[in-house]
């Protein structure tokens, strides 16, 4: 039960926290609470196992939090979950890291039947961490003749619903 540990309503976020914010829709039976906190969970400390090293570090440092939850106005039985990741669970400069926590594996979790990343705020003193490209912002857009937007590359995996081929 991911709700008794992760879903901290009571917790004030930090200006260092990291915070997203998913829009959730539990599977049917699925209280919002315990989605919200599952998504916490997965997406940081969370496992569906024990590990012995457990008992070195304090979860409460490292844990994720769903500290609000919200019904999506207009849309049933979906949810924004608000979640606050302390700076102390990613690497230092790497955004790959970072993406990598919290949307990396929470995707295919079954007590959700859909979720999405709405909207992420990064802290400056951790987003001054990032060296950025090594040739500068300029050339890369150059290279890829785009403008005025934000770049982001991943991989698409064929469980997110494209082929291999595609």
């Amino acid at each position: 039960d991911y709700k008794l540990t992760y879903y901290t309503p009571e917790y004030e976020t930090k200006p260092t926290d990291i915070l997203a914010a998913f829009r959730v829709t539990p599977q049917p039976g699925v209280p919002p609470e315990e989605a919200g906190a599952a998504v916490a969970a997965e997406s940081s400390t969370g496992t569906w196992t024990t590990v012995w090293t457990d008992g070195l570090t304090s979860l409460d440092r490292y844990k994720g939090r769903c500290y609000h939850i919200e019904p999506v106005a207009g849309e049933e039985n979906q949810y924004i979950a608000y979640v606050a990741y302390p700076l102390d669970l990613f690497e230092e400069g790497s955004v790959t890291n970072m993406f990598t926590s919290i949307v990396g594996n929470v995707f295919g979790f079954k007590a959700l039947r859909a979720l999405r990343l709405e909207d992420l705020r990064i802290p400056p003193s951790y987003t001054k961490t990032f060296q950025g490209p090594p040739h500068g912002i300029q050339v890369e857009r150059d290279k890829l003749n785009k403008y005025g937007r934000p770049l982001l590359g991943c991989t698409i995996k064929p469980k997110l619903g494209l082929s291999a081929k595609n």
